[in-house]
């Protein structure tokens, strides 16, 4: 089942124990991070589930050829899991309301390895990869709620912008929460991780 938040008017379904919130945060961005307190503010506790943990593991997707590329990948698991801890740790979040996890999002099947079933899975829809996801998680019994659906023209800002800037050596901060960009600043550059002769 699934429950449109733009539906709702202004009586919003009560919160839910467990919601689960997915991105592949290649940076975890400002818009990310929205999208995230979004989740929050409707579950008691959120399970952050951070996609394509794995590089060896990636599935190609037809309505997002490019989300498997290395280049579309150059943060580690580890890297995305200590931004958003960085994040949550500056909004002050209780260690004990929230959790990161890994998510093979093309394998709906494998998720009851990862998180609750029973959770409430959340999603903001802008293009054909949102919307195959939401028909995956419905075909598979999860029941969903559409934090936003815009069109992709109205997304914001992007992870390929990001990218793109840091490879450019342009602004890219800008577009960053303050406590993520140390954790970029740290990591190896885009052009070594994506290098395939290093």
């Amino acid at each position: 089942m699934t429950v449109d938040i733009a539906d709702t008017g202004d009586r919003l379904p009560p919160l839910h124990p467990v919601g689960v919130v997915h991105g592949r945060f290649q940076p975890l961005h400002r818009d990310h991070w929205c999208y995230i307190e979004a989740a929050r503010s409707r579950c008691r506790y959120l399970v952050i589930g951070i996609t394509n943990p794995d590089p060896e593991a990636i599935v190609p997707e037809p309505d997002d050829p490019g989300r498997g590329r290395p280049e579309a990948n150059p943060f580690t698991y580890y890297e995305r899991c200590r931004m958003v801890q960085a994040m949550a740790g500056a909004a002050g979040w209780a260690p004990e309301s929230w959790l990161p996890v890994p998510l093979p999002i093309s394998r709906p099947e494998r998720f009851r390895h990862y998180v609750p079933l029973d959770a409430v899975f959340f999603l903001t829809i802008y293009d054909a990869w949102g919307e195959e996801k939401l028909r995956r998680f419905d075909a598979f019994g999860l029941r969903t709620e559409i934090l936003r659906r815009r069109p992709a023209a109205e997304k914001g800002i992007t992870g390929t912008e990001v990218r793109r800037r840091l490879a450019a050596g342009d602004d890219w901060r800008s577009l960053v929460p303050a406590p993520v960009c140390g954790i970029i600043d740290a990591a190896a550059t885009i052009s070594r991780r994506t290098d395939p002769c290093r």
